[in-house]
């Protein structure tokens, strides 16, 4: 017998497997139904979606979180936030763990300019974590996005899920279920990926996770070089800049499995393309 995280109680194999393929098949069923109307209208909805599951212990989610701020803060973020008008973007930050953990931890706020992102820094850089661990659910996090896409009171001509985590997802046809489902649908997901306990967790996401147009996973070797590959990611995502050139094998602890892209103040340098 067995806790089953999903049912509260103890559960014999066969009964916690079925239990947890009905949960899932709620939640899948719950973001397929009908969009919600048009809202206000931004150039891109972006879903921060932020591994807290139990390998991630508080210093790590301290430097995940303040890496995040950091990089609100950071010229060539705030520059891309500023290029893309009157409209700005719609951010959202979600903590995540297993299947039923997921939390939004800063709701979604609207970001114009440089003002806006400091605020937005501020609120990110003191969040507490909401979620003390659990097992590792990046399916559950996919499907809380979409909901949220669904019922946030925004209209963005790009929707994108912007997952980090140091390791697998607990159950990997969900998770594929998941992905292939938000790509259906036209979002994006790109992947942040941790290599200190895994050192080839970007394989994993680049065929299980990331999907859309352009995904790119992204690849640091620990933690603290989380904030870094936030900029370059945060740009990457905001400006939709293609990409534009092969990546060396590693520079400065930061891999991209896709390309680098560079523009001014970042750890990344190469030309931006117009869209």
């Amino acid at each position: 017998m067995t806790w089953c995280w999903c049912c509260s109680g103890f559960r014999a194999p066969a009964l916690r497997a079925a239990s947890v393929a009905a949960t899932v098949l709620a939640g899948a069923m719950l973001v397929d139904a009908a969009p919600a109307p048009a809202g206000a209208p931004v150039d891109l909805e972006l879903v921060l979606a932020v591994d807290v599951s139990s390998s991630v212990d508080d210093g790590e989610f301290e430097l995940q979180m303040q890496g995040i701020a950091a990089a609100f803060r950071h010229s060539g973020v705030q520059a891309a936030i500023h290029a893309t008008g009157d409209r700005g973007i719609a951010v959202a930050l979600v903590q995540w763990s297993e299947f039923v953990h997921q939390r939004m931890t800063i709701d979604w706020t609207v970001v114009r300019g440089a003002a806006d992102a400091a605020a937005l820094a501020d609120d990110i850089a003191t969040a507490g974590r909401a979620i003390p661990g659990g097992g590792t659910a990046i399916y559950g996090a996919i499907n809380f996005a979409l909901h949220e896409f669904d019922t946030n009171g925004y209209d963005g001509p790009r929707q994108v899920i912007d997952v980090s985590g140091d390791g697998r997802s607990d159950l990997l046809v969900p998770t594929m279920a998941a992905r292939d489902r938000a790509v259906a649908r036209g979002v994006a997901i790109n992947g942040l990926v941790i290599l200190n306990d895994e050192p080839h967790l970007d394989r994993y996401y680049r065929a299980n996770v990331i999907g859309g147009a352009e995904a790119f996973v992204l690849t640091v070797d620990d933690f603290e070089a989380f904030a870094a590959a936030m900029v370059t990611k945060l740009i990457r995502e905001i400006a939709y800049a293609p990409a534009v050139s092969s990546l060396p094998a590693s520079r400065n602890g930061l891999r991209d499995s896709a390309h680098w892209l560079e523009y001014p103040d970042t750890p990344v340098r190469a030309r931006r393309l117009s869209r």
